[in-house]
């Protein structure tokens, strides 16, 4: 337990500092070996981590939080679907609440250096085919259903919605979860056309 605590604080380290290094000079300007004296260990050891130095950019947004298929199987049968995703969902928001500066960094390196983008999309890519999978497994339906793969993509926008709002309430007045439960309200109505806001 120890020692996986410590391998996972050594990645968070690797990240923080290339996440760091990059927002500061830009990803052509940064070396393996200048991200992992940073972090206080060898380029040997960064290697024992990431293949690249834009896996250690884009990361594992998520290592270390609970296993989202077994969280939603965990769901009662019974439970509206939308319901049993938020909850499964549950500890990744609160991972991201609590990691807030770190995650507001990734996003402006990644969007400052726009070659990180196609690794983004793979690693959400497969997200959310694992996504898929625990749905179709929970609904008793074939891999190759639609249902199954158009839920976890429009959990996987309405996610995204919500990090990218709260991540832009440079107030921080509302949670991540407020952002969340607003997305997935939206989808719940069946995309119902709002009332028009009065002034």
């Amino acid at each position: 337990m120890l020692r996986e605590a410590k391998r996972r604080q050594t990645r968070l380290d690797l990240i923080t500092a290339a996440l760091r290094l990059v927002d500061e000079r830009g990803a052509d300007r940064v070396t393996v070996d200048e991200i992992a004296a940073t972090a206080g260990v060898s380029a040997r050891t960064f290697f024992n981590y990431f293949a690249t130095k834009e896996d250690a950019l884009v990361g594992d947004p998520l290592e270390g939080c609970t296993d989202l298929r077994a969280q939603l199987l965990d769901r009662p049968a019974d439970q509206p679907l939308l319901d049993a995703l938020l909850d499964a969902l549950a500890p990744v928001f609160q991972q991201i609440h609590d990691d807030r500066d770190r995650w507001l960094l990734r996003m402006r390196v990644i969007h400052q250096n726009p070659q990180l983008l196609p690794l983004l999309i793979a690693a959400a890519a497969t997200a959310e085919q694992q996504f898929a999978d625990a749905v179709a497994e929970r609904a008793g339906l074939p891999a190759d259903d639609p249902y199954p793969q158009v839920v976890a993509a429009v959990t996987s926008c309405a996610v995204r919605v919500a990090v990218m709002r709260w991540a832009g309430d440079d107030g921080q007045e509302r949670p991540l979860t407020e952002h969340a439960h607003e997305a997935f309200g939206i989808l719940a109505a069946g995309l119902a056309h709002p009332q028009p806001r009065t002034a």
